[in-house]
C-alpha cells in the first residue's frame, strides 16, 4: 500500500510539473527553498521502475535512474581515474583560467568613468496604465512599431495593447494558466506565447478584431517542462525558447522542426536574449544554476560562461552595441559582463536593496540600466559610474517584467498587481 501511495504521488508530480521547481520561481516562492521532484518511470538503460533523471547522450535526452547515470558517468575513465579526481582537476583548471583573467584586469569601469560627466536631473513618470489582466502579469514585449505591446499573465490570457490609447486590440485565452513567456514577431504580424503547457504557440494577428485567433494557433515548440522565455530571431520564421527542462532550443516556425538545441545549464533556464545584430548568431541565457551562458546558434555550443551571481538569474539583456550584457538576480544585484574582456566589469547594488531583481533592460544609448525589483520599485542605474540615479514608485506588487521601447522614448513594466505601466 505504501508503494502504491508513493507511485501515485510520483505520477501526479510527473503530470503536473508546476508542483515542483516551478513553485519556487513563479509566484509560490514564499521561502528560500526549492522543491525538487524526480519523475518516476522505466529507466532507459536497466528498464526498472525507478525515480529518473534526465541524461543527455550525444544530444539525445534519455531518462536514467541514479545508478545507471553514475555508471554512464564513469564510462571511459582510465584505471586510476575517479569522478572526484576529475572534478578536482576541473576546479584546478578553472582556477588557472581565473588567474589569467585577473592578469588582464588592469582597471575598473568606474575608474575609467571618472572623466565622464555625471547625469543631470532625472525625471520619469507613469504616462499610461494598462488594466485588463485578472492576475499577475508575468511577461511583456514591444512591437517594432513602437506602439503596440503584448503581455501575458497568470490568468491564462495574452493581450495585445495599444500603448497610446490603452485599448485592448486582441485577447487570447490559453489552455493553461501561468503564461510565462510572450514575444512579438519582428514584422508585427504575429505573437508567440507559452508557459505551463510546455509549448510555444504562435498566433497570427489580423485587423479583424472579431476573428477567432485560437483557431489559427500553431504549436511550434515542445519542451519537457514549462516554457520560461521565448524570442523571435531576426525574422518571423525562427524562434528561440528557454525552458524549465534546463535547455534552450531554436525552432522553425512554419514546420515546427527543432533546428538546434542548447544543453549546458544545470537547472531551469529562466531567461534569454538575442544579440542585437542583424546577422546575430549568438544569444545569452540565465538560469537557476546561477550561470549566464553565451551560445553560438549555428553550432549549439556554449562559447562563454559567467558564474558570479549568488542566486538564480531572472533576466539577461544585451548592451545596445552587443559587446556586453547585464543580468538581474535573486541575490539583489544586477551585473554587467564585458564579452571582449570575458569578465564581470560592474555590480549594481546597495546595502538597502535586499530584494531580488526580476527584470533588466538598457536605455537606447546604453548609459542607463532599468531594473525591476521584488520590492515593487524600479531602480535606474548609471551604467558607467555604477550609481543609482533614480527610484520609480507606482506598482503595488513586485515588478515581474520590464522592456524599453524600440525607439527608446519610453519603457513598459508589468507587475503582480495585474497592471502594466508605460513610463517616460
Amino acid at each position: 500500500m505504501q508503494f502504491k501511495k508513493l507511485f501515485l504521488l510520483a505520477f501526479l508530480l510527473h503530470k503536473r510539473p508546476f508542483l515542483s521547481l516551478f513553485q519556487f520561481h513563479f509566484g509560490l516562492k514564499m521561502c528560500d527553498q526549492t522543491f525538487l521532484v524526480n519523475v518516476f518511470g522505466s529507466c532507459d538503460k536497466c528498464f526498472k521502475q525507478r525515480a529518473l533523471r534526465p541524461v543527455f547522450k550525444k544530444s539525445q535526452q534519455l531518462s536514467y535512474c541514479s545508478t545507471c547515470a553514475e555508471i554512464m558517468a564513469t564510462d571511459g575513465l582510465h584505471e586510476n581515474q575517479t569522478l572526484a579526481s576529475l572534478k578536482s582537476e576541473a576546479e584546478s583548471l578553472k582556477g588557472k583560467l581565473e588567474e589569467e583573467r585577473a592578469k588582464l584586469h588592469d582597471v575598473e569601469l568606474h575608474q575609467v568613468a571618472e572623466r565622464v560627466e555625471a547625469l543631470g536631473q532625472f525625471v520619469m513618470k507613469t504616462r499610461r496604465t494598462l488594466k485588463g489582466h485578472g492576475n499577475k502579469v508575468l511577461c511583456m514585449d514591444w512591437c517594432k512599431d513602437k506602439r503596440r505591446i503584448v503581455s501575458s499573465s497568470q490568468d491564462g490570457k495574452v493581450i495585445v495593447w495599444d500603448s497610446f490609447t490603452t485599448n485592448k486590440e486582441h485577447a487570447v485565452t490559453m489552455p493553461c494558466t501561468w503564461v510565462m513567456a510572450c514575444a512579438y514577431a519582428p514584422s508585427g504580424c504575429a505573437i508567440a506565447c507559452g508557459g505551463l503547457d510546455n509549448k510555444c504557440s504562435v498566433y497570427p494577428l489580423t485587423f479583424d478584431k472579431n476573428e477567432n485567433m485560437a483557431a489559427k494557433k500553431k504549436s511550434v515548440a515542445m519542451h519537457t517542462n514549462y516554457l520560461s522565455a521565448c524570442s523571435f530571431t531576426n525574422s518571423d520564421m525562427q524562434i528561440l525558447t528557454a525552458s524549465g527542462d534546463g535547455t534552450c532550443a531554436l525552432w522553425d516556425v512554419e514546420s515546427g522542426q527543432l533546428l538546434q538545441s542548447f544543453h549546458g545549464h544545470g537547472a531551469d533556464v529562466l531567461c534569454l536574449d538575442l544579440a542585437p545584430s542583424e546577422t546575430g548568431n549568438t544569444f545569452v541565457s540565465g538560469g537557476c544554476d546561477k550561470k549566464a551562458m553565451v551560445w553560438d546558434m549555428r553550432s549549439g555550443q556554449c562559447v562563454q560562461a559567467f558564474e558570479t551571481h549568488e542566486s538564480d538569474i531572472n533576466s539577461v539583456r544585451y548592451y545596445p552595441s552587443g559587446d556586453a550584457f547585464a543580468s538581474g538576480s535573486d541575490d539583489a544585484t544586477c551585473r554587467l559582463y564585458d564579452l571582449r574582456a570575458d569578465r564581470e566589469v560592474a555590480v549594481y547594488s546597495k546595502d538597502s536593496i535586499i530584494f531580488g531583481a526580476s527584470s533588466v533592460d538598457f536605455s537606447l544609448s546604453g548609459r542607463l540600466l532599468f531594473a525591476g525589483y521584488n520590492d515593487y520599485t524600479i531602480n535606474v542605474w548609471d551604467v558607467l559610474k555604477g550609481s543609482r540615479v533614480s527610484i520609480l514608485f507606482g506598482h503595488e506588487n513586485r515588478v515581474s517584467t520590464l522592456r524599453v521601447s524600440p525607439d527608446g522614448t519610453a519603457f513598459c513594466s508589468g507587475s503582480w498587481d495585474h497592471t502594466l505601466r508605460v513610463w517616460a
